[in-house]
C-alpha cells in the first residue's frame, strides 16, 4: 500500500498551538490551568458534552473539523443525541481499511505520529523531557522487556477520529489502569510537565502474531476523563488485527505503542520526520512500517 503520511499541519493546529504556548510558557498561565487538569473537572466537562444541550455545538464542529457524515455509521434514532455522541461516532469499515499485508505495521488510529528509540537504560526523550519506562508503566519488570526497543507516540487532536484498533492480533495477557491528572497532550505542555507519567492512562500487553510482545497504552488528556476500552474485565483475551479496542470521549488524547528490540522496521519518511522533531499525520489502518526481517 502506498505510504501517504503527511507532516503538514493545518490552520486549526497552528491556532491551538499558539493558545497553548501562551498559557504554558508563562508561570501565571500554568498556575491558572493546573486546577483544570484535575479529573473532576474533566468529568464535569464530560457530563456537559453528554447532555442533549450540547447538540447545539454539533453543526459548527462538523464544519470546522470537516467531518464527512457519509463515512459514518447512522446513529441510533437517526441523529446524534449529544456532542459526545458525534465525537465518538463510528466510521463505516471501508472508511478505515487496514493494510491487507499481515506483516505490515498499521497505525491503530488517526493521529500525529512520532517515533522514539528506547535506550538500554529504558529511557526515551520527548523533546527535552526524559521518560523512564518504569515511571510510565509503574512496573520495573515489564519495563525491562522493552529496553532498547521502539516507542511510537500517536497524538490525537480534537478533530481526529477518536476510536482506535489493535495493530496486530494475538493474546491480550495483561491490562492495567493508572489514575492521574489530565494535562493537554500538546507538545508545548511537555516542556513544563512530564505529561505521560502524570496523566491518567491504561495499557495492555499483547503476545502478538507478527510483532512479538507489544504494549498499547491510552493516555487521557485535558477534558478527556473518559477512556473507554472494551473487554477490560477479561484476564486473557484473543484479539484481532484491526478490531476496535476502544475510544476516547471529547478532547485530545494520545496512544503509545512499545515494541521490543528487533520487532519492527519503521518506514523511512516517519523516521526522518521524527529525527527532525516533526510529527507525521497518519490514519487508522495506514502502513507505518513492517515486521522486522528475521536473520
Amino acid at each position: 500500500m502506498k505510504h501517504n503520511a503527511s507532516t503538514n499541519a493545518g490552520p486549526r493546529d497552528g491556532l491551538q498551538d499558539k493558545l497553548l504556548q501562551l498559557i504554558y510558557n508563562h508561570a501565571l498561565g500554568r498556575a491558572l490551568i493546573l486546577p483544570l487538569t484535575h479529573p473532576v473537572i474533566s468529568k464535569i466537562g464530560g457530563y456537559c458534552m453528554d447532555s442533549s444541550l450540547s447538540r447545539i455545538l454539533i453543526p459548527s464542529f462538523i464544519r470546522t473539523a470537516h467531518i464527512d457524515l457519509s463515512q459514518c455509521e447512522l446513529p441510533a434514532g437517526g441523529r446524534y443525541r449529544s456532542f459526545n455522541d458525534l465525537f465518538t461516532r463510528r466510521l463505516l469499515p471501508q472508511a478505515r481499511p487496514f493494510d491487507p499485508d499481515p506483516l505490515t505495521l498499521a497505525s491503530p488510529c488517526d493521529a500525529r505520529l512520532t517515533a522514539y528509540s528506547i535506550s538500554p537504560r529504558r529511557v526515551f526523550h520527548i523533546k527535552q523531557t526524559a521518560y523512564r519506562l518504569e515511571d510510565l508503566l509503574r512496573d520495573p519488570k515489564l519495563a525491562r522487556r522493552f529496553a532498547g526497543g521502539t516507542a511510537l507516540v500517536f497524538r490525537l487532536c480534537v478533530d481526529d477520529y477518536h476510536r482506535y484498533a489493535w495493530p496486530d492480533g494475538g493474546l491480550r495477557a495483561h491490562y492495567r489502569k493508572i489514575p492521574g491528572r489530565l494535562h493537554t497532550v500538546n507538545p508545548v505542555a511537555n516542556d513544563h510537565f512530564p505529561i505521560y507519567k502524570e496523566n491518567c492512562r491504561e495499557y495492555t500487553v499483547v503476545r502478538s502474531q507478527h510483532f512479538g510482545t507489544y504494549l498499547m497504552m491510552e493516555v487521557g488528556a485535558l477534558m478527556v476523563g473518559k477512556i473507554v476500552n472494551h473487554h477490560t474485565g477479561y484476564t486473557r483475551l484473543d484479539v484481532m488485527r484491526g478490531q476496535e479496542k476502544g475510544y476516547f470521549a471529547f478532547g485530545g488524547s494520545t496512544i503509545v505503542l512499545l515494541f521490543m528490540p528487533g520487532a519492527v522496521e519503521l518506514d523511512e519518511p516517519i523516521l526522518q520526520a521524527s529525527a527532525r522533531g516533526e510529527e507525521t499525520r497518519v490514519r487508522m489502518g495506514q502502513r507505518i512500517g513492517r515486521a522486522a526481517r528475521r536473520q
